[in-house]
């Protein structure tokens, strides 16, 4: 491997194999095909999986750009069922409440067709739950360390996450309940590291439903120049 000096820091030699045009178009059909069949799923077996998938999707999480590469991302991984109880009972207090009160009746209108309430029992039934923290700054030997583009950077890891979760054959749901201070008390995170997202992650249920809904088409999402 090649090395260089730019701008007074190591450079490596990169390089991808050259692909062909046909390669390049299968290699991008075949991986939508898989990701088409991707769907957010609340009803979870309890089997246990092998916590070196869970390690190994972090891992895949972790390899996502970031603002001046600062990776300001934590990943708790819980599988303690005293806390996942803990973390259930507190989300669903705050459910109810913007159930009841916080969310506009569009926002319930929009959500009818999904079929989700207040009550999260996958919070309890996963095997493992995934909670991403995003770090508003860095600290290293007890020094403020700036960080960039915090929830960009956080947020296309947890696209990455998503991804590696449904390639290893399991599934998961978005689960973020507002407010989400809960999480930090819970699991005793530093003040400058904020919740951002909620993943419970297993196997889905032998007899699992999901709703019956469309993704927009290339001619919805795309615009050509």
């Amino acid at each position: 491997m090649e090395k260089k000096l730019i701008n007074g820091h190591e450079h490596v030699s990169y390089s991808r194999p050259n692909v062909s045009a046909e390669q390049l178009k299968e290699n991008a059909v075949n991986f939508y095909q898989a990701m088409d069949q991707r769907r957010t799923v609340r009803e979870f077996d309890t089997k246990p999986i092998p916590i070196e998938v869970i390690e190994n999707v972090i891992l895949t999480a972790g390899t996502a750009p970031s603002g001046a590469h600062k990776q300001p991302w934590t990943f708790c991984v819980v599988e303690n069922p005293e806390i996942k109880r803990k973390i259930r009972v507190a989300a669903e207090e705050e459910e109810k409440i913007s159930y009841a009160s916080r969310m506009p009746t569009t926002w319930k209108k929009d959500l009818e067709p999904l079929g989700t309430d207040w009550e999260k029992p996958f919070l309890e039934d996963a095997p493992y739950l995934i909670v991403v923290f995003k770090q508003s700054f860095g600290v290293q030997d007890g020094e403020k360390v700036q960080h960039y583009y915090v929830s960009e950077s956080v947020g296309i890891a947890c696209g990455f996450l998503i991804a590696a979760i449904h390639q290893a054959g399991l599934v998961t749901v978005t689960h973020t309940p507002s407010p989400m201070n809960f999480l930090s008390e819970i699991l005793q995170r530093p003040a400058h590291e904020k919740p951002f997202l909620l993943l419970p992650v297993g196997f889905a249920k032998a007899e699992t439903y999901v709703p019956a809904i469309a993704r927009k088409s290339i001619d919805e999402i795309l615009v050509r120049y």
